[in-house]
């Protein structure tokens, strides 16, 4: 089968691969739209995942399945899907003594795609535990919609999640591309009371007011600290979520949470051994202020909760699709858009024959 991968660190082309064997649980999906992720800009170019020559990349699919194991029961071959990007194995030891699914047999191992195994920019991708990673496609919802679940919406989401907004609380939202951008909608979802938006890209600022933005913060016109603390009197927001940035963000979100507020990151560090988290801004360490960071959960029952948003109207994740290619020769280029981000990029899209 034809393949584009990561020959090595900041090469890529297309490859010949075999086609994935399937086992008795799992079953084989054939890609009908992926789209290219920053991640896979930071395994390529910044050696983010360590040496992984010859990957194939991509974790953010949406297909029909072509195969199944003897054991998988509740898919057809022929049943259109999304794929999750997180794809635990489920029947592991540590799930069973309460370790948390995306750390299945190791820190990240849930992410498998373009990490532990060969991503979906693939004729064929090979999904583990098939009945418990797979999600049902619905009627009427939209190749955009489902391929932007499949990561960006769950991701975001989970910065909510993991920032445990409340009903009329005030929450910053660092980074608003597309991961950013789903956390605003997801604040909005949650009750948020006002909604500060740090970026500095047009295209994104106007999609972050449809989705619920209250203030938009350009951290290029002044540092965003003091633009959100002046907003506020000097008070802070009670919930922050980090959904893009170097890791001088985290000092960011530090100082402008409340003390007794919450910090959710899900924005990947991809560089440095250390993240600055600053002493005075944290009490010494006595401030009360919660850091949690998390992998977006993976499996069918997280895409399916995605799906009954979209279903319901609740939130439209397709409107994150700015460019949308067809043909999978226009993989190279989706990539090198996610690489460059020109000014009315969010996320592009590729639709497979």
């Amino acid at each position: 089968m034809k393949a584009f991968a990561m020959l090595k660190a900041g090469t890529t082309g297309w490859i010949d691969l075999p086609r994935p064997s399937c086992g008795p649980f799992d079953a084989i999906v054939r890609p009908l739209a992926v789209a290219p992720c920053t991640s896979d800009i930071h395994t390529l170019y910044e050696n983010s995942l360590g040496a992984k020559d010859c990957i194939v990349l991509g974790h953010e699919c949406a297909g029909v399945v072509d195969e199944i194991g003897s054991e998988v029961r509740d898919f057809r071959i022929g049943d259109r899907v999304i794929v999750p990007a997180i794809t635990p194995d489920w029947r592991t030891r540590e799930i069973a003594n309460g370790t948390n699914h995306c750390h299945c047999s190791g820190m990240l191992s849930g992410w498998k795609f373009s990490n532990i195994k060969h991503g979906v920019f693939a004729d064929y991708v090979h999904v583990n535990d098939a009945d418990m990673n797979l999600a049902h496609w619905p009627h009427g919802v939209t190749p955009a919609q489902a391929v932007m679940m499949s990561d960006m919406m769950s991701t975001g989401f989970h910065g909510a999640e993991l920032a445990r907004i409340k009903f009329g609380a005030a929450c910053a939202v660092i980074g608003i591309g597309p991961v950013g951008l789903m956390a605003v909608r997801a604040a909005f979802l949650r009750g948020a009371g006002r909604i500060f938006a740090v970026g500095n890209r047009k295209v994104c600022a106007d999609l972050a007011v449809e989705f619920g933005a209250t203030d938009i913060v350009d951290y290029r016109r002044e540092p965003a600290t003091r633009q959100i603390m002046e907003a506020t009197a000097g008070e802070g927001v009670d919930h922050v979520i980090i959904a893009g940035g170097p890791p001088e963000v985290l000092t960011c979100a530090v100082e402008i949470c409340k003390p007794g507020g919450v910090v959710g990151n899900v924005n990947y560090f991809s560089s440095g051994e250390f993240l600055p988290l600053p002493r005075r801004a944290w009490g010494s360490g006595m401030a009360h202020k919660q850091l949690n960071g998390g992998l977006t959960p993976g499996g069918r029952g997280r895409m399916e909760r995605m799906a009954n948003l979209v279903r319901y109207k609740r939130c439209d994740p397709g409107k994150l699709v700015t460019h949308i290619f067809k043909g999978s020769e226009h993989i190279p280029e989706a990539l090198e858009l996610m690489h460059h981000k020109p000014p009315m990029l969010i996320k592009p899209l590729v639709l497979l024959n």
